[in-house]
Order: structure tokens, then C-alpha cells, then sequence
């Protein structure tokens, strides 16, 4: 019997325990929000591309949340999924991703095309 077995651990169990138990890594790692310059009185918002890199893509299209890119999701549901979150996918506030963001981000991944190099659920 494996330790894990032995444990009482599934593979299923480890699996949502390593992905719940790494969210708030990956939020506090890629969910910076867009930083106000001297002079600016907004800030800058930051690229689809560079969202997308820095926080979504740490799930989807890794292997832990479903691939999103190239099946053409329309952009009202992915603003939806990122503002009100939907199972282990956590909701991101407007102080994370603002409003403006967002909406560039939904209408990127909308359109975009499928990336070879990901793989999901």
C-alpha cells in the first residue's frame, strides 16, 4: 500500500489540495494590479498578453483549470468567470484586474487563437 494510500489520500484529493493550496500563490504572484506613474492620475493598464501570462495562464492551460484560448469564449461569460469566479477558479476584484483590463483581457481571449503548448482539463 502507498503512503498515500495508507494516508487515506486519493489522487484526487492531492490533486485539489495542490491546486486550492496553490491559489493564493499564484494570485499574490500574478494579480498585481496596474500601478499609478508619477504624474498619471490612473494607472496604465497592463496588456491582455501580460495578464494573461502573469495570472490566468498559471491555470489554464497548465494542466489545472481548462484551456481557454482558441475555443472562442464569448467575452460577457469570461467577464463573468473572472469577476464572480465559478468552482476552484476565485473571483478577481477590479483592484486586481480593473474594469478596463478586463474587458481588453475578455475580448483577447475571445478571439484568440489556440496555443499548441497548453494543455488543461
Amino acid at each position: 500500500m502507498s503512503r498515500a494510500r495508507s494516508l487515506g489520500l486519493t489522487a484526487i484529493g492531492v490533486m485539489a489540495f495542490t491546486t486550492l493550496g496553490a491559489l493564493p500563490f499564484a494570485m499574490a504572484a500574478g494579480a498585481q494590479p496596474a500601478q499609478i506613474k508619477p504624474g498619471q492620475t490612473s494607472p496604465e493598464p497592463r496588456s491582455p498578453q501580460r495578464i494573461y501570462a502573469a495570472t490566468c495562464g498559471y491555470c489554464h492551460g497548465a494542466n489545472v483549470g481548462p484551456v481557454i484560448m482558441g475555443r472562442h469564449l464569448p467575452q460577457k461569460a469570461i467577464m463573468a468567470f473572472v469577476r464572480k469566479g465559478q468552482g476552484a477558479m476565485p473571483a478577481f476584484r477590479p483592484t486586481e484586474i480593473s474594469d478596463t483590463e478586463l474587458a481588453a483581457l475578455a475580448a483577447w481571449i475571445e478571439r484568440a487563437p489556440a496555443v499548441p503548448k497548453e494543455h488543461g482539463q
